[in-house]
């Protein structure tokens, strides 16, 4: 009997480490907003290539994760040298795309997330008020070990400023960004629809307030 109960008792120090882990893993933290970053007049324009490049998302419950993409609907970096010194990027939140499901469940999750359903416009990003979103780089930090991105991001009219650790790399015209996995809180944004922080609901029927972010962009002069 004892070692049963030392067994459940491992096993539960096991799983509460797990989710703490999965929970803090990259998550950014929501500043007030900065001005946007300004480019020197040496610093050349790519073009973001809005096929090539996308936002890897996850949303997840007590009992399950959905995965998904949003499109960018334009996007321009300023680069000088090898550096990024500005850039702005219009997402377009009407592209949303979920890939963990298929055929009508799909369809009416996106249509949920989107606001395209009669009365629940406001659950989560209202796409008919607010068809997009924006990012404007405000600063970029490089150290030996790492390279973070700075930026206001803005959804649903609240501009919140975050950080996180990105990839540059260059091939001929070409340039290419990408993210680590990194977290953002939604309820920061005013996303607040099923959060256990906000409304009286029961815990395994909650939606976490953390989405997972991941950019892949790519760029050409």
């Amino acid at each position: 009997m004892k070692r049963n109960l030392l067994k459940i008792a491992g096993m539960a120090l096991v799983v509460a480490f797990t989710v703490a882990c999965k929970e803090s893993k990259n998550e950014v933290e929501a500043m007030d907003s900065e001005e946007a970053a300004v480019a020197t007049v040496e610093a050349v324009t790519f073009n973001v290539d809005t096929e090539a490049s996308n936002i890897a998302w996850i949303g997840s419950k007590p009992t399950e994760d959905h995965t998904g993409n949003i499109s960018l609907a334009s996007g321009i970096v300023k680069v000088n040298g090898d550096v990024v010194e500005s850039g702005e990027f219009t997402i377009d939140m009407t592209s949303i795309e979920v890939t963990d499901l298929e055929g009508d469940a799909a369809g009416n999750l996106k249509a949920h997330l989107e606001g395209t359903v009669e009365g629940k416009e406001t659950d989560f990003f209202n796409t008919p008020k607010y068809p997009t979103a924006k990012f404007v780089v405000t600063g970029l930090k490089a150290t030996d070990n790492n390279t973070t991105l700075e930026g206001n991001l803005t959804l649903k009219d609240v501009t919140k400023k975050i950080a996180f650790d990105v990839t540059v790399k260059y091939d001929g015209d070409k340039m290419m960004l990408t993210s680590e996995d990194f977290t953002i809180d939604r309820t920061d944004w005013g996303i607040q629809y099923g959060s256990s922080n906000f409304t009286d609901i029961v815990a395994n029927k909650a939606i976490s307030d953390d989405i997972t972010l991941t950019l892949n962009i790519v760029a050409t002069k």
